[in-house]
């Protein structure tokens, strides 16, 4: 997401530093992959799988892992995907936005899809941030089972009160941990790579799963089990996507060269590890990853894994609390309370509703499936149906933001529809028993998205239709008609030429205006920052009426009275200390000739307004000179 700017490609101070940084951030969900993904492929849990461990299995399932790693991850993202950014932004809501933007300067339509696949997205990243720090974690702790037998019981406690601690030091925020994140990864990476090579020493055989025919003829000898095969395979790759959704943090090139010097090298060696142990040693299938290390370092290895999975899950949240604030200010969300936790990176935010969520879901699904391999049963699917919609967006944003022809994007986009299809295909298997768990989420967070819009697009056009326009108080100002006070007041306007509703109830009651008024558009850009020329837009309507619309990127924070302070030309004399901030506060009735589902609709946006974070807060302006004016507004 977004928690800092500076480390862009040719702004970084040594691409090094960036890089280590980088790996901690952006590597360490799919760093912890190994935790799990291989023993899922022969695991016994999931009887479906049914695949025999023996020597051409085993390679054949690497190699599997290995090719996913390079086409989906190496191919798709590294090389196509994180090219489109979003003026240095990245994940999936940041593209539609892109594609959006570019279409109507290009003077086409906004096409309604593309936001509805940008919604999807965004919504199937909140229903991975609930089982990302839950499988990370307890499949860590599961490494008690390994290297203590005796209180391998104590895992799913010991779980619960690292995630209890996770999210209650949310508040602090992540920028002084930070630094520690990028050589803890580094060491994790260096571990579980000499771990590996250990292995393979071994039995070097398994060097054959770096041929793509091997993992071909698994799937080819195997194919009664190759749903569930590919579905246990996904899992080394499902952090692909958060290295898309991170781009904002370093740029592009910290996360090329982190992902080949560190990162793919150390996953192909344990994941051919892991093989080679398995040729040696079936019985190891219960935890091949632990089993790995010699029996006096499997404690050790044991707290570095759940200090890997901290991280991982550490960048999941992050990644949630920054998708909100995106969410918000595109208004494609309720505002919520949002807090910065860094006077110098406005990208380190922290939501509490959000982490409050996300903690008791964690918490929850660690107490009801006990162990990562009843978990991996609801994992992945989210990600393999997000991966999809990022593959059908790319067509739009080829053709639209690099101008390709629809052959040249269309043979692209198919090559990389035929592996997410595979993979998602694979996925629909695990709807039963678990499955569907994310996608309720997802979709239960997508329908809060959808009402919002449609009730704000409803409002809007229902305050227009009883707003009077500006010309009508210009004409009543100049004849002199309204008795003015001395001061500055701002009120809260829409984008169009109206008198603001607020105006008109202070007005009404006060029958007294301002000797200034400013009217007040705050609106935000479908790119992440806005630059000092387009922030501010200023008219003097003359007679001290000033109309004034403010832009912010949907990265950035909505800072009203700093802004004013720095952009106000002179002529509107804008004084922080004497003005007075005007705003409306509905209340919602619902009209008799709704429809039922319009009547629900309006309901739960109702109950959204109601309980959405006050506007003071959200724009950041000073509670004592604020007022607010109520009125009922019919839908």
């Amino acid at each position: 997401m977004n928690d800092t700017h500076g480390g862009h490609d040719g702004h970084a101070p040594h691409i090094a530093v960036s890089t280590i940084a980088a790996l901690g951030i952006v590597f360490g969900d799919i760093g912890t992959s190994p935790l799990y993904a291989f023993r899922e492929c022969f695991s016994g849990v999931h009887e479906s799988h049914g695949a025999a461990i023996n020597q051409t299995n085993l390679v054949g399932a690497a190699s599997l892992i290995v090719w996913s790693l390079l086409l989906v991850v190496t191919v798709k993202y590294l090389f196509m995907i994180l090219k489109l950014d979003n003026k240095g932004e990245g994940g999936i809501l940041a593209l539609s936005t892109l594609i959006r933007s570019t279409l109507r300067q290009l003077g086409g339509s906004d096409p309604k899809k593309i936001l509805l696949f940008g919604l999807a997205g965004a919504a199937l990243i909140y229903a991975d941030g609930m089982l990302t720090p839950a499988i990370s974690v307890l499949s860590a702790v599961e490494g008690l089972s390994v290297c203590a037998p005796v209180i391998s019981h104590w895992a799913v406690p010991l779980a619960v009160l690292i995630l209890v601690g996770l999210f209650s030091i949310q508040k602090f925020g992540t920028g002084k941990v930070g630094n520690l994140f990028g050589p803890v990864v580094l060491v994790w990476f260096a571990t579980i790579a000499l771990l590996g090579i250990r292995a393979i020493w071994q039995h070097p055989g398994v060097i054959w799963a770096l041929s793509p025919w091997e993992g071909v003829s698994f799937l080819h000898h195997e194919w009664k089990h190759a749903f569930p095969l590919l579905a246990a395979v996904f899992l080394a790759v499902t952090g692909g996507e958060a290295l898309y959704a991170d781009l904002g943090h370093f740029g592009t090139r910290p996360i090329r060269v982190g992902w080949f010097t560190v990162v793919l090298p150390a996953l192909v060696l344990n994941y051919l590890g892991q093989a080679a142990l398995l040729i040696a040693d079936p019985s190891a299938i219960d935890s091949p990853f632990f089993r790995l290390a010699p029996e006096s370092l499997q404690l050790p290895l044991t707290i570095l894994a759940t200090g890997a999975a901290i991280i991982a899950s550490q960048a999941l949240i992050s990644g949630a609390f920054s998708l909100t604030t995106q969410a918000v200010q595109l208004g494609c969300m309720a505002r919520v309370r949002i807090l910065y936790t860094s006077e110098h990176s406005m990208g380190q935010v922290y939501v509490p509703v959000v982490n409050h969520i996300l903690a008791v879901s964690c918490i929850l699904l660690v107490i009801l499936f006990k162990t990562s391999s009843e978990l991996a049963g609801a994992y992945g699917i989210a990600i393999s149906v997000t991966m999809t919609i990022t593959s059908l967006l790319f067509f739009s944003a080829a053709r639209a933001v690099w101008g390709w022809s629809k052959l040249k994007a269309g043979v692209v986009t198919t090559m990389f529809m035929v592996l997410d299809g595979a993979f998602l295909a694979a996925n629909v298997l695990k709807i039963y028993p678990w499955g569907w768990l994310p996608l309720v989420v997802a979709g239960a967070v997508m329908a809060i998205m959808l009402i919002w819009i449609w009730g704000r697009s409803r409002l809007y056009a229902r305050i227009m239709e009883e707003s009077l326009p500006i010309s009508v108080l210009q004409n009543d100002l100049h004849k002199g008609k309204i008795h003015r006070v001395s001061g500055t007041a701002i009120y809260m306007s829409g984008k169009g030429l109206q008198v603001p509703t607020a105006l008109l109830h202070n007005l009404k009651h006060n029958q007294v205006l301002h000797e200034r008024v400013i009217l007040l558009h705050v609106m935000t850009l479908d790119h992440p920052m806005a630059t000092p020329e387009e922030m501010l837009e200023y008219e003097d309507l003359e007679d001290g009426l000033h109309r004034a619309t403010l832009r912010f990127g949907f990265a950035e924070t909505p800072d009203v009275p700093a802004a004013l302070l720095n952009l106000m030309p002179e002529n509107a004399r804008f004084q922080p200390g004497k003005t007075t901030y005007f705003l409306g506060r509905e209340t919602y009735g619902v009209g008799t000739k709704s429809t039922r589902i319009d009547r629900l609709r309006l309901s739960l946006f109702a109950v959204m307004a109601r309980n959405a974070s006050a506007a003071t807060a959200y724009f950041q302006l000073p509670p004592g000179r604020v007022v607010e004016l109520g009125a009922q507004i019919t839908l």
